[in-house]
């Protein structure tokens, strides 16, 4: 075997075109036997009724052919060739497409699934469901996995962000812990407590708090205020507010002439 051939990417059983005699046995997978039965017909279309009395199926399907020709519903041409509709063809030399007797067996037979018409896909689904409609399914399968994914990933991102709005918190509340301190215990230094009011500074005028030292009014003292109170360390509102006045009086120039 020729390495990366694809046995798959054709079918024996398959024509491009048929007599309806040849795609009914190929219906009633007769095909081990085509030789024999062309033989014994000749140029007949048709088996007679007691031609082939162990294979009943070769004639009733070859009837349902001829029948749905005859009523527009596969299109026919002549040995092979596309003619206009209506115009006549000996019976002996009508032909059907592949693709026409496909199209004409999933509308009008889905619970027949001959190899020779219908792919391994095909032959695997539900009756109710042609190559079109699984691939479809298949379509929804995929961007649904896609939004299962995005939606995992954003989970993902929303933890993140909540694990470092934690961290924020446990460093606020250390540093209202050292600076609720006595000054004069000695537990803090003057440079640790501009240290402090530095951190606080800055951490508060970040987001997601956005202290403003210029705003008449500032949401940010009573959000960094419930913060300490979800920390089992509260500090009201009014504390926070004295502190960041202090920090931004003394830090609050320079910072913005930083920027």
């Amino acid at each position: 075997m020729t390495d990366g051939y694809d046995e798959k990417s054709c079918n024996a059983l398959q024509r491009q075109f048929y007599r309806p005699v040849e795609a009914a046995l190929r219906w009633c997978n007769l095909t081990q036997h085509e030789g024999t039965i062309l033989q014994s017909l000749g140029v007949d279309h048709i088996p007679g009724p007691g031609l082939f009395p162990q294979w009943p199926c070769l004639r009733a399907n070859t009837e349902k052919i001829l029948d749905a020709i005859e009523h527009g519903e596969i299109p026919y041409g002549r040995d092979g060739k596309a003619v206009p509709a209506g115009e006549h063809v000996a019976v002996a030399r009508r032909t059907v497409r592949h693709t026409d007797l496909h199209a004409w067996m999933a509308r009008h037979h889905p619970g027949s699934k001959p190899a020779f018409l219908l792919d391994e896909i095909e032959r695997s689904a539900h009756a109710a469901i042609n190559a079109d409609s699984f691939r479809a399914l298949q379509a929804d399968r995929d961007a649904a996995r896609a939004e299962l994914e995005q939606a995992c990933k954003r989970g993902n991102e929303i933890v993140s962000e909540r694990d470092a709005l934690l961290g924020e918190r446990d460093s606020l509340r250390a540093m209202v812990d050292k600076m609720a301190a006595p000054v004069d215990s000695g537990e803090l230094t003057t440079r640790e407590r501009d240290s402090l009011l530095r951190i606080l500074y800055g951490m508060a005028c970040a987001a997601p708090y956005r202290y403003d030292s210029s705003a008449a009014r500032n949401e940010a003292t009573a959000t960094i205020a419930s913060a300490t109170a979800a920390a089992d360390c509260g500090v009201d509102a009014d504390t926070v507010r004295k502190y960041l006045k202090e920090a931004a009086e003394r830090f609050g120039t320079a910072r913005r002439a930083g920027r």
